[in-house]
């Protein structure tokens, strides 16, 4: 074990943004806010102060540090990045952006990690494991929601320029204007790089181009009364290198793809009387079209159509939530290397009926029962349950414990399949589906605190890939073994003073997968048994500073250019970044940052290499209050 996870584990600690956040809302613990000492199951919080202090540009960069997450990155930034929770499938995460399912229907139904970037977000939240009694599907190993800046209370702007190695350049724009009763806010950010060569075997660099805008209104007529819509529009376009068409080996070539997301969410919230009702109606529309020399190659795209109600009565210290959402999928398929041979126009639908049960029976007790009863079009109904506790015994202390259940929905290529005469779907595939529980204890005195979580899951049904010697087709199936997920977290803070705050968390992860029942589990790919991270930030007079340091453990893949594809093993790796910032004035803040400030040389994904060290420098312009 290295030096820098043992310090981890001695200091048994939570990131330094928790610290920052104690009095934070948490919106994704429940089907209602709640506070965060009251959430019954984990989760971690990054501010905007912290995100502004790190100046992180990539949300997968943050979203790393956080205890029990893991990220694969297909080579240099830009490129496809899967994320993964307490060693759940990259599948396995639900997103909300502004409340907005953002999982991609034409993508396998995971998120566009690679597309997001931190200059819009006001804040960021994790919740880990199965949450999909609350929310659903793709909720089977935890969820993230992230928000962009409040309109609500105040008038602002600022402004971001910043250049740098690979020829990087970073825009970014946000403002909100508004008095307490209504405000709109907004934001536009455009990075780009020339990238470097994902095999660095002397081939042409690997760039990308990132673009996203978003806007937020609300509206309080009246006490209780809340009217809002937020829209977001994200597209990217990346190179990477990608396959022979003969040997089907990993080699240096000029594909490309273009990503473009388009959301739009309403609501309608009242709180009267004890009373309270919501209605949303939400829409996504995704693109995704792939090229080799400028050459179109294929396309997908699909659509997500969201509505939901949601009724709350608080009696006592009891709290009642009904609720009932129905959300419509298309997906479309088109190519021109196969002559039109994947062409598919695809759909489905989902209506759920959710309730929830949160009660506080004294000061020291609180317990949430949530249940949901999804009704699928294409698969068999699946019923999910949620049980948590948390008991605050004495002063300081906090005991939490949680059992959940999962499900995840098959993607339209696990139905469908993709590739004619290679790749065929299973249109009898069912859902995915999870349990398990975590247990842990948090304590806090003054600036101090620090917790432990374990925590294990079972996975049922995973969806594999089949392939049959005899017709060369590969397929998909559900596996008739269990997939065991389990480990501890360790996780404090410690605040010295405004100069100085620092985090530090610790994941021990032991992920197995049996795909066939009676024989021997094996590792799951891509997921470190050890990580470890380290966040820091502090403001003196003038200067502010923010640090992170991420140590992730050896890990296994499997190398697709040898037959028949062995397991190989991904060294550990240490990923450090600091940033140094200079006010100028009470406007204009000059900054400098480093990224991978050891040079270390890694891989997440077998074969395609990453950056080394990098610096940057820009400026931060502010107006207003």
């Amino acid at each position: 074990m290295s030096p820098f996870l043992i310090l981890a584990a001695l200091a048994a600690p939570t990131t330094a943004a928790d610290a920052a956040t104690q009095d934070s809302i948490v919106v994704t613990a429940a089907r209602e806010p709640l506070d965060a000492e009251s959430a019954p199951v984990s989760v971690t919080i990054f501010g905007s102060e912290t995100m502004q202090a790190l100046g992180l540009p990539s949300a997968t960069d943050l979203l790393r540090l956080s205890p029990g997450v893991s990220v694969a990155t297909t080579g240099p930034r830009g490129t496809q990045t899967q994320l993964r929770i307490r060693g759940a499938e990259a599948n396995h995460t639900l997103l909300f952006v502004d409340g907005i399912r953002f999982n991609d229907p034409a993508a396998g139904n995971e998120a566009r990690f690679e597309l997001l970037t931190t200059d819009s977000l006001s804040r960021v939240e994790i919740v880990r494991g199965p949450q999909s009694a609350l929310w659903g599907s793709e909720a089977l190993g935890g969820v993230i929601a992230i928000e962009t800046a409040d309109p609500i209370g105040g008038t602002k702007a600022s402004l971001l320029g910043e250049y740098g190695s690979f020829d990087s350049v970073r825009a970014s724009a946000q403002f909100a204007a508004g008095t307490d009763t209504a405000g709109v806010s907004g934001s536009a950010g455009w990075l780009s790089s020339d990238g470097i060569d994902s095999f660095g075997d002397g081939g042409e660099n690997d760039g990308f181009e990132t673009f996203s805008a978003s806007l937020k209104g609300i509206v309080r007529p009246a006490d209780g009364i809340e009217l809002g819509v937020a829209g977001h529009w994200i597209e990217g376009t990346s190179e990477f290198d990608g396959t022979d068409p003969v040997t089907f080996a990993r080699a240096d070539t000029l594909d490309e793809t273009r990503n473009r997301i388009g959301a739009i969410r309403g609501w309608a919230k009242a709180d009267v009387d004890g009373w309270s009702l919501q209605g949303d109606l939400g829409w996504l529309g995704s693109t995704n079209r792939n090229r080799l020399d400028d050459e179109p190659l294929n396309r997908t795209s699909g659509e997500r159509l969201s509505a939901g109600a949601q009724v709350s009565r608080t009696l006592g210290r009891s709290r009642l939530t009904a609720a009932i959402e129905h959300q419509a999928e298309d997906f479309r398929a088109r190519d021109q290397v196969y002559f039109g041979g994947t062409d598919q126009d695809r759909g489905r639908h989902l209506t759920a009926f959710i309730g929830e049960w949160h009660a506080r029976w004294s000061e020291q007790i609180s317990t949430d029962l949530s249940v949901r009863h999804d009704s699928f079009s294409e698969f068999r109904d699946a019923t999910t349950f949620r049980a948590a506790a948390v008991i605050e015994p004495t002063a300081g202390w906090r005991l939490h414990a949680a059992y959940g259940e999962g499900i995840a929905q098959p993607s339209f290529y696990d139905l469908y399949g993709f590739f004619p005469g290679s790749f065929a779907g299973n249109p009898m595939l069912k859902a995915e589906s999870s349990r398990g529980w975590e247990a842990g204890a948090r304590w806090q005195s003054g600036a101090f605190s620090a917790g432990i979580t374990g925590f294990s899951n079972r996975l049922n049904s995973e969806i594999v890939d089949t392939y049959d010697p005899a017709t060369f087709l590969s397929s998909t199936a559900n596996a008739q073994g269990k997939s065991r997920r389990r480990g501890i977290e360790l996780d404090g803070s410690w605040r010295l003073s405004a100069a100085a705050t620092i985090g530090v968390n610790y994941t021990y992860l032991d992920a197995e997968e049996q795909k066939t029942s009676g024989t021997t589990p094996i590792r799951e790919l891509r997921r470190p048994r050890h990580s470890a991270n380290l966040i820091a930030n502090g403001t003196a007079g003038r200067l502010s500073w923010g640090a992170t340091a991420g140590y992730v453990g050896k890990r296994g893949d499997t190398d697709f250019d040898f037959f028949p594809s062995p397991r190989v093993t991904l060294d550990d790796y240490l990923l450090a970044s600091l940033r140094l910032g200079w006010r100028i004035n009470d406007r204009i803040e000059a900054y400098a940052r480093i990224e991978n400030a050891f040079d270390a040389d890694y891989q997440d994904v077998v074969g395609y290499n990453t950056p080394g060290r990098a610096g940057y420098a820009g400026l931060r312009i502010r107006f207003g209050d």
